[in-house]
């Protein structure tokens, strides 16, 4: 039987999110789905008119720049380069009050700042147990006492497990790509390597989550100063059970 152990996880997030992968990335994301997501965000987390609001990480800028739109203001953040001159170019020209910031996940300088925040995209859980606990610590710190968090992820354990294939194959935007996946009960972990066919090219990136059940992601806000947490299966808030091919998680913080 494996020793049950924390992984030492190396910081592969911050070459995977350029190139070929970022443009799969928005290729599969369109705009009546962000919309029913953008409608959910501004819902849960209860935002005022004008409402300060914190994207992160916050890729392309999908959900930022519809919230923004709506009169929020709002600041995105993310590490990838690409994504955020994809983000930048969505807002040239638009008076949309949108802030870019360039930074690790867990680096949120900010304190008691804003309304309402969220992670969207599969994010949580990039780092290791320890970083994703600080980044939920960070996203806390930034909130003005009673604002509410929401997380977005198809990789708690009651989700990703009972459907887990070992290899799979797409096709999206002109993009072929393989997906071969291992998880390891010991650490927790879905390892994830992918191989990126396109124009004739070939590219290998490696990728790597850390699988939580709900009730240990419910830990993780509770650890972090967050009450009255829920869990919903979808933007229209069925409740979660084990199947749900996505968790929607959110609390309150104490402030």
């Amino acid at each position: 039987m494996a020793d049950v152990t924390d992984a030492i996880v190396p910081p592969w997030w911050e070459h995977f999110f350029h190139g070929v992968a970022v443009d799969l990335w928005m290729a599969c994301c369109n705009e009546a789905n962000d919309g029913i997501e953008a409608d959910f965000i501004e819902a849960v987390l209860q935002l005022p008119p004008g409402g300060e609001v914190l994207d992160v990480p916050c890729g392309h800028g999908r959900h930022a720049c519809l919230l923004a739109s709506r009169g929020h203001r709002v600041t995105g953040v993310d590490l990838s380069t690409d994504f955020l001159n994809a983000a930048r170019n969505r807002t040239a020209g638009r008076a949309a009050a949108v802030r870019w910031e360039q930074r690790d996940m867990r680096d949120l300088p900010w304190a008691n700042e804003f309304d309402g925040a969220y992670c969207f995209g599969n994010s949580f859980g990039y780092l290791d147990r320890a970083g994703n606990a600080a980044f939920v610590e960070a996203v806390g710190r930034t909130l003005k006492p009673g604002a509410r968090f929401v997380i977005d992820t198809g990789l708690a354990a009651e989700s990703v497990l009972p459907h887990l294939r070992e290899r799979e194959w797409y096709e999206i935007g002109g993009i072929h790509f393989l997906i071969q996946n291992r998880y390891d009960p010991a650490t927790g972990r879905l390892e994830t390597d992918y191989i990126f066919h396109r124009d004739g090219k070939t590219d290998k990136r490696h990728g790597s989550q850390q699988v939580y059940t709900y009730r240990e992601a419910c830990r993780v806000l509770s650890a972090a100063g967050f009450e009255g947490i829920q869990g919903y299966s979808s933007p229209s808030r069925e409740p979660y059970t084990v199947g749900c091919q996505r968790l929607l998680l959110t609390g309150r913080h104490r402030g």
